[in-house]
């Protein structure tokens, strides 16, 4: 490093670092090893909660890349933080529309993977015991809704939308975003 680049401000190495993960990232021949890797994987779970907006999208891209290798995907949902800090991307008031929507797609590619695969019958029952919501495995033409529902600010009436959805045939899976009153619901093409 030369001497005008060593300022000890953190913005831009942050977004170098991310960045060259995501230049990584996007060679599919790269993607199993970037998962496998002990520090790369944590650390673009970490640059999601990061303050400075362009290294969160450059984050999600990186992370966007690495969910097309459906060999990455269950380590990739299993690893620590990684479901809540993309939840997190999605119900935060300030991060860029755009942003939200590409967290959205790879919250949905990895809340979906075990159920595409089919890989066991208890895993699938412990899943929708935990309130997740998928709700089918026929995803590849479904259609995304976002719906704003006013006063929908408390548990008690995301329970009773909640409740609601469930009931409805042909809805795929949804999420909450309490702070803006809005619900992403994926509903099957038909």
């Amino acid at each position: 490093m030369n001497s005008s680049t060593s300022t000890m401000s953190e913005e831009p190495d942050a977004l170098s670092v991310v960045n060259q993960l995501r230049d990584l990232a996007a060679d599919p021949l790269n993607r199993r090893a970037i998962v496998q890797d002990q520090g790369c994987l944590p650390g673009l779970i970490l640059f999601m909660d990061h303050p400075n907006p362009p290294v969160v999208h450059s984050a999600l891209l990186a992370l966007r890349y690495l969910a097309e290798c459906r060999a990455n995907r269950e380590k990739m949902k299993g690893e620590l933080g990684m479901m809540l800090s993309l939840q997190n991307v999605i119900q935060k008031t300030t991060t860029p529309g755009e942003t939200k929507l590409l967290a959205s797609e790879i919250y949905d590619i990895l809340q979906s993977s075990n159920m595409a695969d089919g890989d066991s019958f208890n895993e699938m029952n412990s899943r929708r015991r935990k309130a997740q919501f998928f709700l089918g495995t026929t995803n590849k033409r479904a259609k995304t809704v976002v719906l704003h529902i006013d006063g929908l600010d408390d548990t008690s009436r995301r329970n009773l939308c909640e409740e609601a959805l469930l009931k409805i045939k042909g809805v795929i899976s949804f999420t909450f975003q309490m702070a803006v009153q809005r619900c992403v619901v994926r509903i099957r093409s038909d």
